[in-house]
């Protein structure tokens, strides 16, 4: 008897993929969506990548219906996503359209499955970004999107949402995850100063269990110092 049942929208990156070991460790039932099959999961929907935002919805919407067969899950994770640099001066449509994709069809399409298919008192996370919470000219369609999901978790956080009665909806908004390509591209950084992946996965199953949840709606912002990691709600 599996402990829970979670999905983990991006759960084939490095995120990703500790959200989905660390839950299966724990012996729950775990839906991994993803351009990619993370062989960890019990289920896998892939995304059609050329498809539109409508038709992706469409699919995995109608995947993880089969998959649950009339059953409910106890949190919808959104960890997909990506980065890209790049002002105004140089392809700012494309790098945001990209970036748009990664995050807000992703974001987007985790609500709907949240609204569909999550139990009352459930969770749902998304990820937003601290630098979003600023001006971001190095990375304007970065900030763009991420400014997007923050709006969003705001929204769904609010009356008539159309989540689930006492769901919690919140935004975790990193500052750097210690991923091991973070560590490849920035081999002298201070990574004392990053957010270890299973913190990130333990807050999550906090969330899930009911405890320290903050208010639905919430931007936590991760901030680690000294391999220490403070909530910041904002």
């Amino acid at each position: 008897m599996a402990s829970g049942r979670i999905v983990v929208y991006g759960g084939r990156g490095a995120l990703g993929a500790a959200c989905v070991n660390h839950f299966k460790s724990s012996n729950w039932w775990v839906a991994n969506i993803d351009m990619n099959p993370n062989e960890s999961a019990d289920v896998n929907i892939t995304v059609p990548k050329e498809s539109s935002w409508i038709q992706q919805e469409q699919h995995v919407v109608s995947e993880l219906e089969a998959a649950l067969q009339g059953q409910k899950v106890n949190a919808v994770i959104c960890v997909a996503g990506g980065w890209a640099g790049g002002n105004a001066a140089k392809e700012l449509s494309k790098q945001a359209d990209l970036m748009w994709r990664q995050s807000v069809w992703s974001s987007t399409i985790a609500a709907t499955l949240a609204a569909k298919y999550l139990t009352p008192g459930g969770l749902l996370a998304l990820t937003g970004a601290k630098a979003a919470l600023e001006a971001t000219p190095g990375m304007i369609g970065y900030g763009l999107a991420k400014g997007a999901v923050h709006q969003l978790t705001k929204s769904l956080g609010a009356k008539d949402s159309g989540l689930p009665e006492n769901s919690l909806a919140v935004a975790i908004l990193p500052v750097t995850l210690d991923t091991e390509m973070n560590r490849k591209w920035m081999p002298k950084a201070d990574f004392s100063s990053w957010t270890p992946l299973p913190f990130v996965a333990q807050l999550f199953d906090k969330w899930i269990k009911g405890e320290e949840r903050p208010p639905s709606g919430s931007l936590v912002a991760l901030v680690t110092k000294n391999n220490v990691t403070e909530l910041i709600v904002q």
